[in-house]
């Protein structure tokens, strides 16, 4: 697999996303590390997960626990394998999502991050979404102070505007490693941002990034074209999908979610698509 530099870490160009093997509809355990390990023998060295990444109130770190479980069965080197999670995020039980941005929450859900992954650093933590309630200044300097203090080994933020990367850049004193945000075929909002983390050489993280590929009314005549590039390569219009991504610019490493071993190795493979120049004009780059 190609890759590609989050910070001061080479990762493969393809990441694994861990949500959909602790949230509803969950496979079970079993399924999920080999998802995992199938992942780790196709080339992926980056892993994003969350404490958030549960369903029930009295399993938070679910994933957490779950990739930490599957790092550690594996049977081969892990030692270069990125972890990165979040905070900052809520899941109270009743299957709504809440935030709490406050430092002292974060510094807490950090601490409790680290002994979940078993480290005794955070290779990225990443502030999950902004709290309306706390200034964002507020909360990254925490993330800044966990950096600071060594229990995180980069800093990134996620569902942030322009206006947030710039002022995280700020506080973090240039530290920035990356940005997650919701990026992909139907949902090209975060352009403005994708392009000023190429200016500025901050990894992007697009989540969700095969939104809209299965569902040809959500893009009209786009979806079809993933699929006639697809043809014409004899793969997926997902893998065609995440090859677009990458063509995007140097600094995106896409995060597709997986809870099946098959679906994973699929997406890995997208490191080695080359579209052409003819495919991305066809797709609409």
């Amino acid at each position: 697999m190609q890759s590609r530099r989050i910070g001061d870490a080479t990762v493969g160009a393809i990441g694994l996303g861990g949500m959909p093997m602790s949230i509803e509809g969950r496979p079970d355990e079993e399924r999920s590390i080999r998802t995992i390990h199938a992942a780790l023998d196709a080339g992926v060295t980056l892993i994003d997960t969350a404490d958030a990444y549960h369903i029930g109130a009295d399993e938070v770190g679910h994933n957490e626990t779950l990739i930490a479980r599957a790092l550690a069965t594996y049977g081969g080197d892990t030692s270069g394998v990125l972890v990165a999670t979040k905070g900052g995020h809520l899941r109270p039980g009743d299957g709504s999502w809440t935030v709490n941005g406050s430092p002292d929450y974060l510094k807490q859900a950090c601490e409790a991050s680290l002994k979940r992954l078993g480290v005794e650093a955070i290779g990225l933590y990443q502030f999950h979404r902004p709290d309306p309630g706390v200034p964002y200044a507020e909360a990254v300097g925490a993330v800044r102070d966990l950096l600071d203090a060594g229990k995180i080994r980069m800093a990134g933020i996620s569902n942030a505007d322009l206006g947030q990367i710039r002022e995280a850049q700020e506080v973090l004193g240039g530290r920035l490693a990356s940005v997650q945000n919701q990026f992909s075929p139907a949902f090209r909002s975060s352009e403005p941002e994708l392009q000023l983390c190429d200016e500025l050489g901050i990894a992007f993280l697009p989540w969700s990034p095969l939104g809209g590929i299965s569902k040809a009314a959500e893009l009209g005549g786009q979806a079809d074209a993933f699929a006639r590039v697809a043809e014409r390569h004899g793969v997926s219009p997902q893998r065609v999908c995440l090859a677009w991504h990458l063509a995007k610019s140097p600094v995106v490493v896409p995060i597709p979610g997986a809870s099946r071993p098959e679906t994973i190795r699929d997406s890995a493979a997208a490191s080695e698509l080359t579209l052409t120049p003819d495919d991305l004009a066809e797709i609409g780059i």
